[in-house]
């Protein structure tokens, strides 16, 4: 008979770090929620806390610019209005200008089916109008994970997800459903892409801010070694949400913070807790804040979180045309780099930018673009590809010379067979 092993009164507590996460021991307890990082006698250690985002001199746009702008919540926090007060006023009454979102409604368009304003059942006194008794019973109950931490496993599991393969059972490389798979994609991915020029309407945020708060995330899935499509799934929650809702700089990283904790839990089998996430704001925002922001952005992306993204089709392009580890990897630094930039790279389908990233890895390694097979499974012709790797190449050739550095400092390490220190071609013969 097997005797059972006794039961481990310790669990591991996770911490971050800004190079490493460090496991120290605490006691499990019925106060362990209550345990903090200074009772552990040591200082915490740095936190992978955001940049600084500078000021862009804009000033807000008012209504009369073809945007209707409503004002929904009021005070320092991101708080629901109090039950039995209408959460909307008429757009010509003026509110007094308090810190938090400015949401404004586009005109709604024939073709965009997806539109935020576009949906029939979301009305956005349904969304804001919310009787705060049940908040405590109904989301504490779906979105509360502190009582059970689910980062108190063995690290082994850990170590054996690195290890694995990105292909391994991944169902959209199920080879005889390869051509379904991504034809459906391909109808998705026009589904839920965001608008590609919705910067342009934030009165309050511009490409720098965004383009630092996405090279943070990266920072962040590496601190937490969660997976490639966590992190793009993240920023596409960021930007879907972006684009219909008008949100002001200081809760911008609020926004970012919350896209990643709802893609860590889609995609990850052991996500970060709640209280890691508002741990590594630098304790800018509460828990309570973090868990409200969520619910708001589920609401406004319709739950809809299975979404096509350039990850996936990547690695359908690499399964169906097999490359070397370093063409591959090389690949994948490449379409990272397109998370970064909003203009040009929105205005691109996902499945061109894997394309892209593919064809600029292929012909940097072994001097060839893209291959015919690619070419009658994908439907796209390189000179279809041709605009997009262009753009892909130019963020190549300039991400040495700009200040965010976290992919790039990812795709240095030995994991990666440091395919970010290769130096692109200066130039790439697509006359």
């Amino acid at each position: 008979l097997l005797r059972q092993q006794p039961v481990d009164t310790e669990a591991m507590h996770l911490s971050s770090s800004k190079g490493r996460v460090v496991l120290a021991p605490v006691s499990r307890g019925p106060d362990v929620r209550q345990t903090t990082r200074a009772q552990l006698g040591q200082d915490p250690p740095q936190r992978t806390v955001l940049g600084v985002l500078t000021e862009n001199g804009q000033f807000r746009k008012t209504c009369d610019q073809g945007i209707t702008t409503v004002r929904c919540f009021s005070g320092s926090e991101n708080v629901f209005p109090q039950a039995g007060k209408k959460a909307l006023s008429d757009c010509g009454v003026h509110m007094p200008a308090k810190q938090g979102f400015d949401i404004y409604m586009d005109e709604p368009e024939q073709e965009d089916k997806n539109s935020c304003s576009g949906k029939e059942g979301m009305a956005f006194e349904d969304m804001y109008e919310v009787d705060t008794s049940t908040l405590k019973s109904d989301l504490h109950f779906l979105l509360d994970f502190s009582t059970v931490s689910p980062m108190l496993v063995e690290s082994s599991l850990h170590a054996q997800s690195e290890d694995a393969s990105d292909f391994g059972t991944d169902m959209i490389n199920v080879t005889e459903y390869a051509e379904e798979i991504h034809q459906y994609l391909r109808e998705a991915e026009i589904r839920y892409r965001p608008k590609a020029h919705y910067l342009r309407k934030q009165p309050d945020i511009t490409e720098g801010m965004r383009r630092i708060l996405v090279d943070w995330l990266v920072e962040v899935g590496e601190e937490y070694k969660l997976r490639a499509e966590t992190l793009y799934l993240a920023v596409n929650f960021l930007d879907r949400f972006l684009s219909c809702m008008s949100v002001l700089r200081g809760k911008l990283q609020l926004v970012g913070t919350a896209a990643i904790l709802l893609a860590s839990k889609y995609e990850e089998i052991y996500p970060p807790e709640v209280d890691e996430f508002v741990y590594i704001t630098d304790d800018t925002y509460t828990k309570r804040q973090l868990l409200r922001m969520e619910h708001l952005l589920l609401k406004v992306l319709a739950f809809d979180l299975t979404v096509p993204t350039t990850n996936q089709f990547l690695l359908q392009y690499l399964k169906r045309q097999g490359v070397c580890i370093i063409t591959e990897n090389l690949a994948k630094y490449v379409a990272e780099l397109s998370l970064l930039e909003a203009d040009p790279f929105l205005k691109y389908l996902p499945s061109l930018i894997a394309a892209a990233a593919y064809c600029l890895a292929n012909y940097t390694v072994n001097r060839h673009f893209w291959p015919e097979t690619l070419a009658a499974f994908t439907g796209y012709s390189l000179s279809e590809i041709v605009p997009c790797l262009s753009e892909l190449h130019k963020a190549c050739l300039d991400i040495p010379h700009r200040p965010q550095q976290a992919i790039r400092e990812k795709y240095k390490t030995s994991k990666y067979m440091h395919v970010s220190l290769m130096e692109p071609p200066a130039v790439l013969p697509l006359q």
